[in-house]
């Protein structure tokens, strides 16, 4: 059976990778940019690092940062009528997953206008057209969504995310530069974080992973494994190395998928507004208890480049919980809630929120079947800890 392998026309990493903004714009003989951000961005002057750069370049756009932390219906809908008004012919997404989630949108149904009720992107949509082009700048070293084929967006009358997974949507350049995420507060560099460790230990048990993707993501949880402590400390370097992890791991897990701490996950933030790294950080130990069996010997790969030692002498079962251990260890050093409890979630809306996993995209990649009843339960354990 063929692989297919679906990455950036072009990406800049680094301190100062920002830089490149201006050369990529004019060189693609761009006119007039839409910038794609989040209040929050906009707020800190985040956004003014981008802005700057463009007016000290004459380079002519637009700004809209009128996004939800999980982007809705509405503002999809809302910024894709600014675009249109704009006569822009490139967007400039600017920020962690939310920011780009909602461009990728506004880009597809752009160019693809009869999908601009946007539910219909739901799943793997038949479009026909490229995006508008976009160029990502990542501003978080988590979600990853500047290298990715997909996107989220959130239902609010019904109360759920939905996964749109379209290869059209992918930004044609990627820019992640550690500059820009220099001033994050520490519960943002832990959820992010962990959502990055998510996407590679997902990434790499899915039952879509093979030996390029398993490269891309075994990686990436051993450089978050030896990083994340040290950029939750504010440590540059730290930084730097988790803006490089998050983004292994999206060229691993875009091209096979995800699993059920996803699609369990999704619908937390759609009822509670909970951040989607915390949703995953919390539940993550707990699906990898769900799964264990079910995974080979890919738990004692975890294990071990998660410094776990001497685990080529341990017995399978021991390997298996070692790399569970580690990642719950981590997940307490960068004081990740241990329980769904602590972060608000209600013991009556488990059977909803199974409900929302099992028909969510990421579900079906999971390595180990599941049935309602058995999501039912690893809510309540994750929920009772």
């Amino acid at each position: 059976m063929s692989k297919r392998i679906i990455l950036n026309e072009t990406s800049y990493h680094g301190k100062g990778a920002l830089e490149n903004l201006p050369n990529e714009v004019i060189s693609r003989g761009f006119k007039k940019g839409f910038v794609v951000t989040d209040k929050g961005l906009v707020e800190h002057k985040i956004i003014d690092k981008v802005t700057d750069l463009l007016k000290a370049n004459n380079l002519d756009y637009e700004l809209f940062y009128d996004i939800d932390p999980n982007p809705s219906i509405e503002n999809v809908l809302n910024g894709l009528k600014a675009l249109k008004e704009s006569n822009a012919d490139y967007i400039v997404a600017v920020g962690g997953g939310s920011p780009q989630d909602a461009a990728k949108a506004m880009g597809i149904i752009y160019t693809n206008p009869e999908f601009e009720d946007v539910v219909s992107l739901e799943g793997t949509a038949a479009t026909k057209n490229p995006a508008l082009p976009i160029i990502a700048v990542a501003t978080t070293a988590g979600t990853a969504s500047e290298t990715t084929i997909n996107y989220v967006i959130t239902d609010l009358e019904k109360k759920r995310k939905f996964v749109c997974v379209d290869p059209h949507s992918l930004p044609v350049v990627a820019i992640i530069d550690s500059d820009m995420m220099s001033s994050l507060p520490k519960g943002l560099i832990a959820s992010t974080g962990m959502d990055a460790l998510t996407h590679a230990i997902e990434g790499y048990i899915t039952l879509g992973a093979w030996e390029l993707t398993d490269t891309f993501n075994l990686k990436s949880i051993e450089i978050i494994a030896r990083s994340l402590r040290d950029s939750y400390a504010g440590d540059e370097k730290g930084r730097e190395d988790m803006a490089l992890a998050q983004y292994m791991t999206g060229m691993g897990f875009s091209n096979v998928g995800l699993g059920v701490v996803h699609g369990m996950a999704h619908p937390l933030s759609s009822f509670y507004g909970i951040a989607h790294g915390v949703a995953n950080a919390v539940l993550l130990p707990y699906v990898m208890e769900f799964n264990a069996d079910y995974t080979g010997e890919k738990y004692r790969d975890i294990a071990k480049v998660m410094g776990v030692t001497e685990t080529e002498t341990m017995e399978i079962e021991e390997a298996r919980k070692s790399a569970i251990d580690a990642v719950k260890k981590l997940s307490k050093d960068v004081n990740i809630p241990l329980t769904l409890k602590d972060i608000g979630v209600k013991e009556e809306d488990i059977e909803a929120l199974a409900d929302l996993a099992m028909a969510d995209a990421c579900t079906p990649g999971n390595p180990r079947p599941c049935s309602k009843a058995e999501v039912i339960e690893v809510f309540k354990k994750a929920y009772f800890g």
